[in-house]
């Protein structure tokens, strides 16, 4: 079988695979609207009587407090925010509910360094805006029937002595007190620890009981988040790695890591409502993640919800509450928990919390991915530059597929040398498919050449071009990487250099491997016009990949080329040595 051919086939299928992703996103029917997704059994968003526990609407399913004041538009009026500073984040914590609702990673610029613009603003993981609204919250409900309205929830104004923090220099640890109490003398307070050079946010809530009776109730955790905006057209979607990737909720059960997606928020058999130990619930955007990471020894309820279905910015919600506290009076308690904020860097998130490395979710092809990574982060170690790493890659694979590939370029020369004697098969036997292919079966059985030479090398590459794909499209390593030209491997070629150079090497390809002469007359024009379609279909794809296909290309079009020279020379010579 012709390599070239059955590669154009795979091709084929991953443009209408990827076409199709795009298509799903900007025409696909949306959830129908629903007015909570509260169900029995799980914290509900509407409810006006905070404090009240639901009765399990199942049997396994886990009591959870409601909470009030969830609704997305009623909300008071921010009383003060108070501006964070770290090494590597600047954060914003309104004190209406000691909330974090802005967050810059410092290191991550939203854009690539150019020579215009040397100082692009920093990614933005947590923003108040209400088109790309991205907020943590946490807070303490009370579980006894008599609570009083006043609660320490995330709607609760806290005060903070100073309206701005800094981590100097030479500081390693940061802690950022706010405090709530209200008039019978419960006073909670709720402190952020930040440490230099990291990404994870220690939150403690202090519960010191003045009054005269036992206080209970539980302390919980959420992230909510509406579905960022589409960037325009199918083509815009479709080019843009951010859209194509998954959004949505994620957690991980101490043993199994699952996902949400935004569109199936509202559909009652996907929504979360279980116990967890040693889990975490968190948000997932391209290269970065936003998580709530409870006590590893303690078990947790995990619920998702969708927040105001029917606005024009629906808010989804996942939330983990935690077991009850009880304070009695002249006694304090601390629930503590753990706030991740910042990149997806492979190999470095397991060591936060078990499970997190996850996030970074290659799919079905991760048995391919994660080793592909390691191999080009070990060339990366050595050159310093992603794009040579890539090189290297190519030229390790092709060192391993040498042997496989010379078999089948030398099956490719030999059909090359019998195309005048399979055009002369087609004249004697005409119109007679049957007879013809049972003659062509013969001439290559006789000649020793195996027609079905070119499908394994294509079989073994089309997993290595989507596992490369998924390695370029979710490794944060590669985000604004740049080589010669490129400012950014892992997003399109921006002057189509390397599409261009693919096509110029599928038309050596072509020449070294002409029309068969029984090819059908659309499939010889399919051939014909394959380079120009590579040339469209690469334009989109990351620059490494193309990068990649482009240097497999010309290595391995000099193979080809030295091995049909070197079938050439040997024909030559039989006639002599006879």
């Amino acid at each position: 079988m012709n390599q070239t051919r059955t590669f154009l086939l795979f091709a084929l299928l991953a443009v209408a695979y990827f076409l199709f992703l795009a298509w799903e996103k900007d025409y696909a029917p949306p959830p129908t609207p629903v007015a909570s997704t509260a169900t029995a059994g799980m914290p509900s968003a509407d409810a006006g009587v905070p404090g009240a526990i639901p009765a399990a609407a199942a049997s396994g399913s886990v009591p959870a407090p409601t909470i009030a004041g969830d609704t997305a538009a009623a909300a008071p009026a921010a009383a003060q925010l108070i501006t964070i500073d770290t090494d590597v984040l600047k954060l914003a914590v309104d004190t209406r509910g000691g909330s974090l609702v802005h967050a810059d990673l410092l290191a991550y610029p939203q854009a690539p360094r150019t020579h215009k613009a040397p100082n692009p603003p920093p990614t933005v993981l947590l923003s108040s805006d209400d088109a790309h609204y991205a907020v943590a919250q946490n807070g303490l409900v009370s579980s006894s029937d008599n609570a009083p309205a006043d609660q320490p929830n995330h709607q609760a104004l806290f005060h903070a002595e100073k309206t701005a923090y800094t981590l100097a220099d030479g500081q390693d640890e940061l802690k950022v007190d706010l405090t709530w109490q209200d008039a019978a003398g419960l006073k909670v307070t709720k402190t952020y620890t930040f440490k230099r050079g990291s990404y994870v946010i220690g939150v403690s809530q202090r519960i010191d009981n003045g009054t005269a009776a036992t206080w209970q109730g539980n302390a919980y955790q959420q992230l909510l988040r509406v579905e960022p905006p589409k960037a325009g057209s199918w083509l815009s979607n479709y080019t843009n790695p951010e859209t194509r990737s998954f959004q949505g909720a994620a957690w991980y059960t101490g043993e199994k890591f699952e996902k949400l997606p935004f569109k199936n928020f509202a559909e009652p058999k996907d929504q979360l409502n279980a116990s967890i130990k040693g889990g975490w619930a968190a948000m997932l955007k391209l290269y970065f993640v936003t998580a709530w990471i409870p006590p590893a020894d303690q078990t947790e309820h995990y619920v998702t919800q969708t927040l105001n279905p029917d606005s024009a910015h629906p808010r989804y919600l996942i939330r983990t509450v935690g077991p009850t506290l009880s304070v009695a009076p002249g006694q304090s308690v601390t629930s503590q928990s753990r706030l991740y904020v910042g990149p997806n860097v492979q190999g470095t998130l397991d060591a936060i919390a078990p499970g997190l490395d996850l996030t970074i979710d290659y799919g079905m092809f991760k048995i391919i991915a994660v080793p592909m990574h390691w191999v080009l982060s070990q060339f990366h170690a050595i050159t310093k530059n992603w794009g040579v790493a890539i090189i290297l890659l190519v030229l390790l694979i092709k060192g391993l597929s040498w042997k496989l590939t010379a078999m089948q370029y030398r099956s490719s020369a030999r059909m090359r040398k019998l195309q005048p004697r399979v055009q002369a098969l087609k004249e004697r036997y005409g119109d007679d498919k049957q007879k013809m292919q049972m003659a062509m079966m013969e001439l290559y059985k006789k000649e020793k050449v195996n027609p079905m030479g070119g499908c394994l090398p294509v079989l073994i590459t089309l997993p290595v071009f989507y596992g490369l794909f998924f390695v370029l499209e979710y490794s944060l390593e590669l985000r604004h990487a740049p080589f010669l030209w490129i400012p950014d491997l892992s997003a399109p070629d921006p002057f189509y250099i390397l599409p261009v150079i693919y096509a110029l090497v599928m038309l050596g390809t072509q020449w070294l491997n002409p029309v068969a002469a029984g090819m059908d007359p659309t499939q010889a024009k399919m051939m014909k016009v394959m380079p120009l379609l590579f040339t469209v279909m690469f334009a989109f794809f990351p620059a490494g990949l193309c990068l990649y296909y482009a240097v497999n290309g010309i290595v391995g079009l000099g193979q080809q080329w030295w091995i049909t020279h070197h079938v050439d020379r040997e024909d030559a010579a039989k006639p002599q040595a006879a």
